[in-house]
């Protein structure tokens, strides 16, 4: 007598299932943009050392492998299980953790609309916040079933192009309800407080992106989002894990460097374009924050050094 054995067929991980069709999307290691506004694929083949960069408000979830950002010296990981929000522009280091050719990490970043944040804040029943401290500006997220079923309904609508216009805004709409859903809701609507001090910082830096190669006076830039000054600076710092003027130091220093390996300027020029007198006192301060002198640094990016 024969016994059968049934034997029921594995389900997917709705993680597996976004890091199916995200690898389907991008065969070969980079950071992509999408049809769908604001959402980005990324894939890495190997585990690598932290690299500057700057995250702007947004969620990144990984469905395959794992991350870590650095922000102000402490390192938040996540993986298929945890998202990382951000809820400012940030300065940051992005390191991979996990990651290889056979099983490559993936994931997606979707960009926050603090506009809609606050649309839904006001429309549904979610009392206002009564926290007025600021937290940082970054933090980590329990991953939930709702949240990447919501997922799961936008990366399909790459394979119906004709309904992103009108689908895409519903469904990226209800990700940031889920959001704010989430063990994250705090952090999201303190920024999108209009009268809490997270939100004066979120416009002070909006300035800083505008106007980073002008002179900087903080006291101006504090009377400007109506703030004193010494409250300023508390803030600004808690929020970003830096003083305003090493924000504005790190947007030029960043913006030279694109202009070097982009547009091919040299080190004077870039130096004098994004706000700097002296080209000796900027390479010191680029060889600080990239770790080698601009010329070499832009020589090992084109594959020279």
């Amino acid at each position: 007598m024969t016994i059968k054995h049934d034997t029921a067929p594995q389900q997917t991980s709705p993680q597996e299932t976004l890091a199916q069709i995200i690898g389907a999307q991008i065969p070969k290691p980079g950071d992509y943009g999408t049809p769908i506004t604001g959402l980005g694929f990324f894939r890495r083949e190997h585990p690598s050392p932290p690299v500057v960069c700057m995250v702007e408000p947004s969620i990144i979830l990984v469905a395959r492998g794992e991350k870590q950002l650095w922000v102000g010296g402490e390192g938040y990981p996540y993986d298929t299980s945890r998202f990382l929000i951000t809820s400012l522009d940030l300065p940051a280091n992005s390191e991979v953790l996990v990651a290889s050719p056979e099983q490559p990490c993936l994931g997606l970043t979707l960009k926050l609309d603090l506009r809609m944040l606050a649309e839904l804040i006001a429309q549904s029943d979610l009392p206002p916040t009564r926290d007025r401290s600021v937290a940082k500006g970054v933090g980590i997220g329990s991953v939930t079933p709702a949240m990447l079923a919501s997922f799961e309904r936008l990366l399909a609508l790459l394979d119906e192009p004709e309904s992103i216009p009108v689908l895409a805004p519903l469904i990226q709409r209800e990700i940031h309800y889920r959001l704010l859903q989430s063990d994250q809701a705090s952090r999201l609507r303190q920024i999108t407080s209009v009268d809490g001090q997270g939100y004066r910082i979120a416009k002070a830096i909006d300035w800083l992106k505008l106007n980073y190669t002008s002179a900087l006076r903080v006291d101006e830039l504090a009377a400007r989002v109506q703030m004193s000054t010494p409250t300023f600076h508390h803030h600004f710092r808690q929020l970003t894990t830096m003083s305003p003027l090493q924000y504005q130091k790190w947007l030029r220093l960043n913006e030279a460097r694109r202009l070097m390996l982009n547009e091919h300027q040299d080190v004077s020029s870039a130096a004098y374009k994004v706000g700097y007198e002296s080209p000796s006192q900027f390479s010191r301060e680029y060889s600080r924050l990239f770790g080698i002198p601009p010329k070499r640094d832009i020589a090992v990016l084109r594959g020279q050094g």
